[in-house]
């Protein structure tokens, strides 16, 4: 079949022992605090602990200095992907900094066929755990033999490694090469492999997850089943070592080997803190040959209160912070504590589809929610009903546009259409729509659902991201009274919601939604049921999409809607696949899944003035884990 190595794989054959700046291996240099634990031999020296090609991180200003603790935040529960933007997202591939191409990353090597069904990634030679055991291909043949093909593990495929309604066969073709190869075009795949969720081919270190599972450990389980009272069998055994998506359970297992730069040293559970360590192994090195990161070591406070963040990043606490207080709410406030906090701000462009989204469950089980969520005209009525203008004013200090979730205009995939539908706020249009809906009202003038009861929607709230959710649903509950709809707001924290949308549980929540700028190629997650990942406004027809065995066959708009993103997938070409987005787009408009409040202004994060190699300007989104890969080059004080 033909083939054609990508921009992504290395120009011609880079001497392993010369790296760009001309530093020989043997110049290699290591932080400070291994020293002692290599004197002492219990520690390799560090040419032995870096693969032969070890991955050449660009630097930001230039070479920079060992040692110190980078002090930042995180909420006490649910914020697990902080930890994951912060220390974690090494993949096989990745997205450089500004955002523009993909570069290699633990692969040195891709090979994509012509048409785009198949791709060999050949890996740096010598990578290792964090434990110091080999990283090879036996490590992703174990996640795709022994976890995605697993029934019992992974009932339901993630449709990133999935195409033409197949999931990927991956064969192993020597110790450090491995085929992807799928049942039709997915010329996706390198962006999909690039972004957060491609990283589950390297999270599963085979020699340490083989003795939890039953192929491997049969007879050992019971007895690891008696010293783990919380698990039941092998499968809610395995399950708590390692996550496919970075849930809890993840930054719980200190004893999980990684590729990242820093290694867990106090767990994310229970305490004051989270801590981690530099991983020795790490394969990455900065242009003079000095092993990354340069940074010891990194802690999170745990805060329950995004306004207390505010209050110790002011106060000099941290030397980095971003998710939760980098909006509009708390931006005069940090921008005044700059001297106090010894800090700057700098830009992120971090651009969602919408800061605010009304998600009715259209899976709900009730019989007669979901019949009235199902109606277009329902969810026409909810969004004519909703003064945006006043949220954005009264709620994020004038710092928004009125929006449904669309591209950012900034963007070529720009949906003006998409956008500004039913965005108007109409009163009177909304009351009309719900008397050809809800007719009947009761003697306080809400509505009754044909049952005779009256119809209530009950609003999970969780306080995240410091997007003031339950004062904008506040708001929302008296625009929907307004027109007779009966809002119930539920508080609860992002732990509990979790547990609520894998259950199918909730009525309806409020969240926001990534794809606001070139992500929604791979990620459309709020444009169509699709991966559920903190979107959950149709589990089951998320399910059905990624496995027809599996969930609820949708209605026939919705299977065209998924249809035109298939072919998406599919396309080959740049040309095509931008035409085919825009038809998809366009398509989902005229579905009108959600309901969406606000379009953001571009973001800020808050970096100490002693830390340097911070990249101005960074890209973020929902699956661009940004500054993740970059930050094992940040450190404090002067250049070398």
């Amino acid at each position: 079949m033909p083939s054609s190595k990508l921009r992504i794989a290395l120009a011609g054959s880079v001497a392993a022992l010369l790296l760009p700046g001309g530093v020989l291996a043997d110049d290699y240099a290591q932080a400070p605090m291994l020293d002692a634990r290599v004197a002492e031999g219990t520690l390799p020296p560090v040419e032995d602990r870096l693969p032969g090609n070890p991955f050449v991180e660009t630097m930001v200003d230039g070479t920079g200095s060992y040692g110190g603790t980078l002090r930042t935040t995180i909420l006490a529960n649910g914020d697990q992907y902080n930890l994951t933007r912060t220390i974690a997202n090494e993949l096989l591939v990745r997205w450089d900094p500004d955002w523009q191409r993909i570069v290699p990353s633990l692969a040195e090597e891709v090979t994509a066929s012509d048409d785009a069904t198949t791709y060999t990634l050949r890996l740096r030679e010598g990578l290792r755990w964090s434990d110091g055991a080999p990283f090879t291909a036996d490590d992703i043949m174990f996640w795709y033999e022994d976890v995605f093909m697993n029934e019992a593990l992974t009932p339901s495929k993630s449709s990133v490694f999935m195409a033409a309604g197949e999931p990927v066969a991956v064969t192993r073709i020597d110790d450090l090469t491995v085929e992807f190869k799928f049942a039709g075009p997915y010329g996706l795949f390198l962006q999909q492999l690039a972004y957060g969720q491609g990283h589950q081919p390297v999270i599963y270190p085979r020699h340490y997850l083989e003795q939890f599972h039953e192929d491997y450990n049969a007879d050992g389980i019971p007895a690891l089943l008696e010293v783990d009272p919380a698990a039941h069998d092998w499968v809610s055994l395995f399950n708590s070592k390692v996550s496919p998506s970075f849930q809890p359970v993840y930054w719980q297992n200190a004893e999980l080997p990684t590729m990242n730069p820093w290694t867990l040293t106090v767990p994310y559970a229970d305490g004051e803190r989270v801590a981690a360590t530099r991983n020795p192994y790490y394969w990455k090195v900065d242009p003079e040959g000095n092993q990354l990161p340069y940074i010891d070591g990194v802690t999170w406070a745990k805060v329950d209160d995004p306004q207390l963040m505010v209050l110790k990043m002011t106060s000099g606490e941290f030397d980095f912070a971003f998710r939760h207080i980098n909006n509009a709410t708390f931006r005069s406030v940090l921008h005044d504590g700059q001297e106090t906090g010894n800090y700057h701000f700098l830009d992120v462009q971090d651009l969602p589809a919408n800061d605010a989204v009304l998600m009715l469950n259209l899976n709900v089980e009730d019989p007669v929610k979901n019949a009235v969520f199902n109606d277009k005209d329902f969810r026409i009525a909810l969004s004519h009903a909703i003064n945006r203008q006043d949220i954005i004013d009264l709620i994020y200090v004038g710092q928004g546009t009125p929006s449904q979730v669309a591209v950012n205009p900034i963007h070529e995939l720009h949906n003006e259409r998409q956008s500004s539908q039913y965005t108007e706020y109409d009163p009177e249009l909304a009351a009309s729509l719900l008397d050809g809906i809800l007719p009947e009202k009761d003697a306080e003038g809400y509505r009754l659902g044909p049952d005779g009861a009256r119809f209530t929607i009950n609003f999970m709230v969780a306080d995240v991201y410091g997007l003031s959710y339950p004062d904008i649903m506040q708001m929302v509950q008296q625009y929907a009274a307004d027109v007779g709809l009966d809002i119930q707001i539920r508080t609860t924290d992002r732990t509990r919601l979790s547990t609520m949308w894998n259950a199918n549980e909730q009525d309806a929540y409020i969240w926001s939604c990534t794809g606001g700028l070139s992500e929604v190629y791979t990620d459309p997650r709020c444009y169509m049921p699709y991966q559920k990942a903190d979107v959950f406004f149709a589990s089951k027809w998320s399910d059905w999409y990624a496995d027809h065995g599996r969930g609820e066959e949708p209605p026939q708009e919705v299977q065209d809607l998924m249809a035109a993103y298939d072919a998406v997938t599919a396309a080959v070409t740049e040309e095509d696949r931008k035409a085919l987005m825009e038809s998809f787009l366009e398509r989902s408009a005229e579905a009108f899944l959600n309901i969406g409040i606000v379009r953001p202004e571009p973001k800020y994060m808050m970096v100490s003035n002693d830390l340097h190699n911070v990249k101005d300007g960074i890209p973020v989104s929902g699956i661009l884990w940004h500054p993740a890969p970059t930050l094992s080059q940040w450190h404090f004080g002067g250049s070398r």
